[in-house]
């Protein structure tokens, strides 16, 4: 991870991520998922993933096992800090979506706390 930055290269990542702005507090980005791509087990300290669907549709699991909200086109799902989840296209079909990340320091831990 950039300490500059605490973005992630591609080179860490399986899946598409296109950011699209990046600022002291707040990142918005692209993401694309397919297949058997997803964003592992992870969690913020201090900010929240806010997802908004544009393309199929996607499920967001948080940490209690079976809480999958199912988030597709036109869709808003909030994730709040603290809050460990993952995120996988639904039935490996492409999804895209906008992922805003903020207000605040951004940080990435894998797994659950």
């Amino acid at each position: 991870m950039d300490p500059v930055t605490n973005l992630r290269p591609p080179s860490e990542r399986t899946y598409g991520l296109e950011h699209v702005a990046v600022g002291a507090d707040v990142r918005v980005s692209v993401l694309s998922l397919k297949g058997d791509e997803c964003v592992a087990w992870h969690w913020h300290s201090h900010i929240s993933d806010i997802f908004f669907c544009l393309e199929g549709a996607a499920i967001v699991e948080t940490h209690n096992p079976g809480n999958s909200v199912l988030v597709k086109v036109g869709d808003r799902y909030d994730v709040p800090p603290g809050v460990p989840h993952q995120v996988a296209p639904l039935n490996g079909k492409k999804c895209r979506l906008i992922l805003v990340q903020g207000v605040g320091e951004a940080d990435f831990h894998l797994g659950r706390p």
